[in-house]
């Protein structure tokens, strides 16, 4: 039995045994793109993981060649003091399931590993803020410690400290006081361990709560597992010409065509989706590092050319050097799968079949998005970005918890600084959701788009606590009733008109074409139709 497998393009494996994050690594190193090297754990050392309780026989060594090799190729040894290798361990389940289990940055960055890196590079700063995301990333997912609270942690201490090294390392040693206080021991200083570790929690992240919760709502399959891809690091900490983003190759929420993101310039893994960091639009690659941005529109043209749908990617760029982390087709909201499949249809990428069969009865029903009317003369609490169109009006409910209690009692809508994915069951609970922080390809974002709610994000004006809601100097108790657009980004008090959908000439054509499939022309819902047009045309 081989339960490891190389990132190459010669790799032949399906998506459902390397996961479709890693399937996704060898299509974009088929197609020349930039990806960092590494090696995939396949699906059936978790599934036999989970059954047995412990890892298979085999994986072990077969773990050891695989970093043999990928310190070959990147000529950096794992936890060596002198030219350190650092890895990202993450999840990937055949079915996209974002957010929903568990990722470890920086790993391998011991104490002298990092010392070793700050000699390198000329800069303990960087060095020591790789070591420390580490440790906080290490904690929450191999310790289960909330990431709030290191948050908070790190916080206080970087706040408290006399200058920015002094500040990280204060840091440092408060996480690692955190994790012994909680295990009764350090965290392991040995980078073999350490991945053992890691690997171990991704592969249980596939029976928690959230990921779990999100299965069932989306009909997975609990049986699959998920796959563990271990990658050499790309740094987008490293300095003022290196980041990380989120790039579309279509509007997820419009489906208009052009590339689409957000950016964090000196950010890294998860500061974009994860809501909690500033984000630039996407746009502004194009003239802080025109290098990157070229290289990012070729890779959008590429990667949609060859699934012939729109497409996303999430990058990281190290001193002015693009690397492509994922790809992932489809994703997009309602109206905008009927506008990207028309159009593709038009350009002659699709014929109509495919059209037809790229739109769900369940993106149908939701292509027809209302919009609130006039929202500025309502009383207004705040405007942020729509993320995911429509229009939901509800209770507000400051925590998941408290959005999955109310909503047995009426319409919710989950309003938080950002989410995460412990607050899924809130969020499937909820009508809609506002989030003060993040931008339209956060956590919150994704999520919404993908349950088919609507959503308002980066609501800046919003002070949100456990049970009231901070706005323009009024508090807004939970329970008080608002609405939302997730079109315009309007967030206000009461219940306000809401006008039903305009005819979208798009959608109009393809039911027509729905009609044609199936042979029947009469007046049953859309998505009745399309589901005709589906049965006919299986």
């Amino acid at each position: 039995m081989t339960w490891i497998y190389p990132l190459s393009a010669e790799t032949e494996q399906p998506a459902s045994v390397l996961g479709g994050k890693a399937h996704g690594l060898v299509v974009l190193r088929r197609l020349g793109l930039p990806v960092p090297p590494g090696f995939v754990i396949g699906t059936a050392a978790c599934r036999a993981f989970l059954r047995d309780g412990r890892p298979p026989d085999g994986l072990a060594a077969e773990l050891a060649a695989a970093v043999a090799d990928l310190e070959a190729a990147t000529r950096r040894r794992l936890g060596d003091p002198d030219r350190p290798l650092a890895v990202s361990v993450r999840s990937g389940a055949c079915v996209s399931m974002p957010g929903m289990m568990n990722t470890v940055l920086n790993l391998g960055l011991t104490a002298e590993a990092t010392a070793g890196l700050a000699a390198e590079t000329g800069d303990p700063s960087f060095a020591l803020d790789a070591r420390l995301r580490f440790l906080s990333g290490f904690a929450a997912v191999a310790i289960g410690l909330a990431p709030e609270s290191l948050e908070a942690l790190v916080r206080r201490e970087i706040e408290h400290a006399d200058g920015e090294v002094a500040g990280l390392l204060a840091a440092i040693r408060g996480v690692e006081n955190l994790i012994r206080a909680r295990t009764g021991e350090p965290v392991p200083d040995d980078a073999t361990r350490q991945l053992d570790l890691a690997v171990t929690a991704v592969f249980s992240s596939w029976h928690t709560p959230r990921a779990t919760t999100y299965r069932r709502l989306h009909g997975i399959p609990h049986e699959l597992g998920t796959a563990v891809t271990v990658q050499a690091m790309v740094f987008g900490n490293r300095d003022d010409r290196s980041g990380t983003g989120v790039a579309f190759s279509r509007d997820p929420n419009t489906g208009a065509r052009g590339p689409f993101g957000e950016v964090v310039f000196g950010g890294q893994g998860g500061d974009v989706v994860s809501g909690r960091s500033p984000t630039r639009p996407l746009s502004e690659l194009a003239e802080r590092e025109p290098a990157v941005w070229a290289g990012l529109l070729d890779a959008l043209g590429r990667v949609e050319g060859h699934y012939r749908d729109a497409c996303h990617v999430e990058f990281t760029f190290e001193a002015g050097e693009l690397w492509l982390l994922q790809v992932r087709s489809g994703g997009l909201a309602g109206r905008a799968a009927v506008r990207v499949a028309v159009d593709l249809a038009d350009e002659g990428v699709l014929d109509r079949r495919e059209a037809l069969l790229r739109v769900s009865p369940a993106q149908l029903r939701h292509a027809r998005t209302p919009r609130l009317v006039n929202p500025d003369a309502a009383d207004l609490l705040a405007r942020g970005v729509g993320a995911s169109p429509g229009v939901a009006v509800g209770r507000v409910a400051t925590t998941a918890d408290a959005a999955v209690r109310m909503a047995a009692e009426g319409p919710v809508i989950l309003v938080r600084p950002h989410t995460s994915p412990l607050d899924l069951h809130g969020l499937a609970a909820a009508e809609g959701v506002v989030t003060a922080l993040g931008g339209p390809t956060s956590h919150a974002a994704v999520v919404a788009r993908a349950l088919g709610k609507p959503a308002v994000v980066g609501a800046s004006g919003l002070t949100v606590a456990t049970g009231s809601v901070l706005a323009g100097g009024r508090v807004i108790r939970e329970g008080t009733l608002i609405a939302i657009d997730g079109t315009s980004g309007h967030v206000v008090l009461g219940n306000p008109r809401i006008a039903s959908a305009g005819t979208d000439p798009r959608l109009r054509r393809l039911l027509d074409w729905a009609d044609e499939a199936s042979g029947d022309g009469s007046d049953r819902a859309d998505a009745e139709r399309l589901d005709a047009a589906h049965a006919a045309l299986r």
